[in-house]
């Protein structure tokens, strides 16, 4: 959340209801917007597909595409989000903005040909249309735009042009798949269409917010990549993160309860529905985490570690160990404490309202909803220890949990294949449980020798490390320098050799 934390502050320093609540609004609009972005496509597209009267299996193939393109997407870029979210940080720490803009102009240049191989190789087998193969290789390298975008914009100030863009996006998406349906005889190409256009705008409309606010150096474009030697861990956690939180739904495709849609194309609506709606009650620990924690409990550890630079005493780092200690358990106990009444709310009216709307509920996808509800919550607050853990740097047991989650979530799963399938969505709750335990075993035991950690495990010697990320750069690096400098060593037409 690299720069967010300063904003907040100064919202919630503001008094009276709606500055909270304004507050509130901004965090969940940076944390939590491409989430609920994501969902809103997702619902929007499928509904217009009812209206306009798409047929069955050409709904069940529309979310299908999109499914595979998001999960996809998420789980490339999940490999760069971190560390590039800590080397933003960086920058910004020490002033050099101008590295920022480059950064991200240089990991889509590694991040759209890999990732446009992989998911190209997969289209060339996935059974669909030409056309349609098309239209889903576009959005999927879109997607990967949109998401490596986001972690730029956690460090804008502009909340009001970044929900401006989120708008923008479902309007321009609604209104094209409204007047190609009525201009057309609607088709899932043109619904996919519509979805591309919407996620087209809001990229460019983020563009250029990007372009706006940072100074482009347009230089160093690979220098990121020295820090996936220095924080690797990051990269790991990261993805083991979001596999541990996909795993489970693709498993589900191919058990009893999935259906093969088209070619390689399969789900499981009776589980990925309750699991979708299941997954929104993370929102609240997510938005609770990033405005309790960065504007209570930062204050309290910046100034515990401000400490150790020869401006405290002995007596004054213990009290502030103490201070910052019962901050933080506070803040976790209070985000638990919020976690388990958003639960039990959507436990008791959430699924009163999702058996009136037009879902198709029965009672094994409520039974879905129960455990799943219960999984995230639990989810929620493993991984809130989780980010403390990263908070303090304790890279290698925030790894060890992250992993641990992907783990288990992805054996239970696979092992609950051969039992009843109204059980199923009790892998992912003991997967979550499991990562809950790790992380706070970690967080625990990291800040019970806390003292030992900051001052007898840091090296005595900085000794920089090398690696495949130093090599990419340099080798990068080259390749950019020869490029330009024929670029511009090309005579202009007219020119006398």
């Amino acid at each position: 959340m690299a720069g967010i934390g300063f904003e907040l502050k100064k919202l919630f320093r503001s008094t009276g209801v709606f500055a909270v609540l304004k507050a509130y609004g901004y965090t969940g609009l940076v944390t939590a917007g491409p989430m609920l972005l994501g969902i809103i496509f997702l619902l929007c597209i499928s509904t217009m597909g009812q209206y306009f009267g798409l047929v069955k299996n050409d709904q069940d193939l529309l979310v299908a595409m999109i499914t595979y393109a998001l999960l996809g997407s998420l789980l490339l870029t999940s490999l760069f989000s971190m560390v590039l979210t800590r080397y933003i940080a960086d920058m910004l720490y020490e002033e050099r903005t101008e590295c920022i803009l480059p950064s991200l102009e240089g990991v889509l240049c590694i991040i759209l040909p890999v990732g446009g191989l992989l998911f190209g190789i997969f289209l060339c087998f996935a059974g669909l249309p030409l056309f349609l193969s098309i239209l889903e290789f576009f959005f999927f390298t879109e997607l990967l735009v949109v998401w490596m975008q986001m972690d730029y914009l956690s460090a804008l100030k502009d909340y009001k042009g970044i929900l401006l863009g989120y708008v923008i996006a479902i309007l321009v998406e609604a209104l094209t798949a409204v007047v190609l349906s009525l201009l057309f005889e609607t088709s899932l190409s043109i619904l996919l269409i519509s979805v591309l256009c919407g996620y087209g705008v809001m990229m460019l409309f983020h563009f250029n917010l990007l372009y706006r606010y940072f100074i482009n150096s347009k230089t160093e474009s690979f220098q990121f990549l020295n820090w996936f030697d220095e924080y690797r861990d990051l990269s790991i956690i990261g993805f083991c993160v979001n596999f541990g939180l996909f795993s489970h739904l693709v498993i589900g495709w191919f058990s009893a309860i999935g259906e093969k849609i088209h070619g390689l194309f399969y789900g499981a609506p009776q589980y990925d529905i309750p699991a979708l709606m299941a997954f929104l009650t993370i929102l609240i620990t997510t938005i609770n985490f990033v405005a309790s924690v960065e504007v209570h409990f930062y204050p309290k550890y910046r100034k515990y570690y401000d400490l150790f630079n020869g401006k405290g005493s002995i007596l004054e780092i213990k009290k502030a160990e103490e201070e910052m200690l019962t901050v933080l358990d506070h803040e976790i106990t209070y985000a638990a404490r919020r976690q388990f009444y958003g639960t039990a709310l959507m436990l008791s009216l959430g699924l009163l309202i999702l058996n009136k709307l037009p879902l198709g509920f029965n009672s094994l996808m409520n039974g879905y909803f129960r455990i799943l509800c219960i999984g995230y919550g639990i989810y929620a607050i493993g991984n809130v220890m989780m980010l403390i853990l990263l908070y303090f740097s304790n890279y290698k047991g925030a790894r060890n949990a992250a992993i641990g989650f992907a783990v288990s979530t992805t054996l239970l799963s696979l092992l609950s294949l051969l039992g009843d399938v109204k059980y199923y969505g009790f892998a992912f709750s003991m997967g979550s449980m499991v990562y809950y335990l790790l992380s706070f075993s970690e967080l625990q035991s990291f800040t019970r020798r806390l003292h030992y950690h900051i001052l007898s495990r840091q090296p005595m010697i900085y000794v920089q490390k090398t690696g495949l990320g130093r090599a990419l750069n340099v080798r990068l690096t080259e390749l950019e320098d020869q490029f330009k400098n024929k670029i511009f060593s090309m005579p202009k037409k007219g020119s006398m050799k």
